[in-house]
């Protein structure tokens, strides 16, 4: 397995697959780099080098007690950066991982990088506040968080039905894809996927969003269940400079994996550009 050693002293495992053009992928929550199969293999063979790393606490990576949060993360990915000395970059992020690549951008530049994608992702603030009255209770977020330290086993099992909008009436529901999520939530260590919560739902990024200097890819369904979509792509696609936003009809949270073939066209015609 590829891994390396940040500075704290955490290992962090990623895939760094074929060659060409530089593709990142930074991943959701609770899965792990796993979650980016049908995207890494399609541009792989499409000539771009792909590489995807489990963030600390997920996946193949070390379960540290502390570091769950969108800093940590953010300065994770620019040492994987540094250690591979990459450069012109296309960063892609779902979810949780969208707010680690605006976090990265807004912490540590857009050298190295030449476009951004961000797909069903979190910034620019997931909580309710006064500010940001379009968000989600802090009472959404507790349930989450009992869910995860009472039975977190049984928990991925449930939220993997409105993950991938298989709940929706004449959803065909792929018991594999709802396994392989459980399978990669239950590789994080609970401290992990218990404080990023906090971190996914609480990191107020709308400062991070304006430092976006690249052309940048804003893309979510407009049946996302998990994170809501007029708080979420609308309003990256009105903070950052150079956005394109694109909505696919029907798409739930997990279109990655439901709707792979249309992703996969929109992330090929925006690198091509």
């Amino acid at each position: 397995m590829n891994t390396f050693t940040t500075k704290d002293g955490t290992t962090l495992f990623y895939k760094d697959w074929g060659t060409g053009p530089v593709v990142t992928f930074s991943h959701g929550w609770p899965p792990s780099a796993d979650a980016w199969d049908s995207q890494m293999l399609f541009l792989g063979q499409q000539g771009f080098r792909v590489i995807a790393h489990d963030r600390r606490g997920h996946g193949r990576s070390g379960q540290t007690w502390g570091g769950n949060n969108m800093d940590q993360y953010a300065d994770d990915l620019a040492e994987l950066i540094a250690h591979l000395d990459l450069r012109g970059i296309t960063m892609v992020g779902h979810s949780t991982g969208g707010g680690e690549v605006a976090r990265y951008i807004a912490r540590h530049g857009n050298d190295r990088v030449a476009k951004a994608v961000l797909i069903a992702s979190v910034p620019p603030l997931m909580l309710k506040t006064d500010k940001n009255p379009g968000g989600v209770p802090l009472s959404v977020f507790d349930g989450i968080r009992a869910g995860v330290a009472a039975d977190r086993a049984q928990f991925f099992k449930d939220l993997s039905m409105a993950f991938y909008g298989y709940n929706r009436e004449g959803a065909k529901i792929s018991e594999g894809v709802r396994e392989s999520f459980w399978l990669q939530g239950m590789q994080s260590s609970i401290i992990a996927s218990y404080d990023c919560i906090k971190a996914f739902s609480e990191t107020d990024q709308t400062e991070d969003l304006k430092k976006f200097a690249i052309p940048t890819l804003v893309l979510q369904g407009d049946d996302d269940q998990i994170v809501p979509i007029d708080d979420a792509a609308k309003l990256q696609a009105k903070l950052i400079q150079k956005a394109t936003l694109k909505v696919i009809p029907g798409a739930p949270h997990g279109l990655c994996t439901t709707h792979a073939d249309t992703v996969n066209k929109e992330l090929l015609a925006f690198l091509a550009q």
